[in-house]
């Protein structure tokens, strides 16, 4: 199955000072066939030369499909000068409520400020 919608997404840095890579704080709002929240923690490191990597848990708890329940996202994202690549899978395991037993996908699309996802899932 299919779920398509947009999300806004706020991040609030944190103060981390002698690590280094840097800590973002999530907090997200879905809609479109997923209609949710979720909120996570994101840690990314740019080096100078422009290459970049992030990895982020989020926990989305909302309906999608007429089931109410949760389920945990995983972010592997990587990029340089010649390449770009983004995972977001469902954590297999945490589904809860009405989403036990969930796994799947999601692509993340960007244009003129907003964001957009397509969750590609299972039961």
């Amino acid at each position: 199955m299919t779920a398509r919608g947009t999300f806004s997404v706020d991040l609030a840095p944190q103060e981390d000072t002698g690590f280094p890579a840097g800590r973002m704080l999530m907090d997200k709002s879905y809609s479109g066939d997923l209609t949710a929240t979720a909120a996570g923690q994101m840690i990314s490191k740019r080096t100078d030369a422009g290459t970049a990597v992030y990895y982020a848990v989020e926990e989305v708890s909302g309906v999608l499909n007429g089931r109410r329940g949760g389920f945990t996202l995983v972010h592997r994202g990587y990029m340089d000068d010649s390449t770009r690549s983004l995972q977001v899978e469902i954590l297999k395991g945490s589904g809860s409520g009405g989403f036990e037993g969930i796994t799947g996908s999601m692509s993340i699309f960007q244009d003129d400020g907003g964001h957009q996802y397509e969750l590609v899932y299972e039961f």
